[in-house]
């Protein structure tokens, strides 16, 4: 769940703000990629953990009224996740994420490997334990399935887990964690010798696409009044996924995916600012 705190200004180390708005949306970057793909078009199924909390049965309910399958979807004693986020006047965000529940998925069960068998890509990120994840991305790579890893929170990623991802998705910030570069041209060359395909976003300056075959691109941008990014990286990785699945080539995808996030960053909130597939294919 979402807890987010809009402000002029976000406070500095022992300083107290005033803020303009609080709300409460449900979140989560699984479940933000989820409806940010189903939205877009996508027939989606969703593995993970929500808590017996009052949030559990919030967070279920929005992924069913998304159209999302949820027969992966456990149910464990303690709290949800939980992410505080502060929000400023110009849209831009930063979070403290609290795992809750999330921290349960150390592995898969035999039914989510079930729902694996036969889907076209698997969307991981790491507010999961490592451990999980990297059970995942195996069972996703023995099926055949296209692996897209946002590496986010950021940290080190190790090569069991990177041997079996297709298409590794950070953003600058993430990957300049994972690479030690300083700019993303040298963070893309970098991680291009550890992944086949990469896709670095660069918020207001759009993304950096790298693959061995061919040149580097760079996609700009769709320009609009921001008014929350929390969600935008999210909804550009669900996007990109879709147009990839459907058969676009890896320009057509990334704008695509870039007018689903710029859709994305008009409305507060995540999950609630997601665009509709008529509503993309209408930008």
């Amino acid at each position: 769940m979402d807890l987010v705190a809009y402000v002029d200004t976000p406070p500095a180390r022992g300083e107290t703000v005033q803020g303009r708005q609080f709300s409460q949306v449900p979140g989560g970057k699984g479940a933000n990629q989820a409806i940010a793909a189903a939205r877009a078009g996508a027939d989606v199924v969703f593995l993970g953990a929500v808590g017996d909390d009052v949030f559990g049965p919030q967070l279920r309910a929005t992924l069913v009224d998304n159209g999302i399958d949820v027969s992966g979807l456990r149910t464990v004693g303690g709290a949800s996740g939980i992410a505080h986020i502060v929000v400023d006047r110009e849209g831009n965000n930063s979070i403290i994420v609290i795992p809750g529940a999330n921290g349960t998925v150390t592995g898969l069960r035999e039914n989510d490997t079930l729902l694996l068998d036969g889907a076209q890509a698997l969307l991981l990120q790491l507010e999961t334990p490592l451990s999980g994840v990297i059970a995942a991305a195996r069972a996703g790579r023995s099926l055949g399935v296209t692996t897209v890893l946002t590496p986010a929170p950021a940290q080190p990623l190790p090569q069991e887990l990177l041997e079996c991802v297709d298409l590794l998705l950070p953003n600058q910030y993430e990957a300049a964690t994972i690479t030690g570069e300083d700019t993303p041209e040298r963070a893309l060359a970098a991680l291009l010798e550890t992944v086949p395909e990469v896709i670095i976003t660069l918020g207001s300056r759009g993304a950096l696409y790298g693959a061995r075959d061919r040149e580097p691109l760079w996609v700009p941008v769709v320009q609009v009044e921001a008014v929350d990014t929390t969600g935008a990286g999210d909804t550009f990785c669900g996007a990109y996924a879709v147009a990839r699945t459907e058969g676009q080539d890896p320009e057509s995808a990334l704008r695509f995916a870039a007018k689903a996030a710029a859709l994305s960053v008009r409305i507060p909130g995540a999950s609630t600012s997601m665009p509709t597939r008529a509503e993309i294919d209408a930008f």
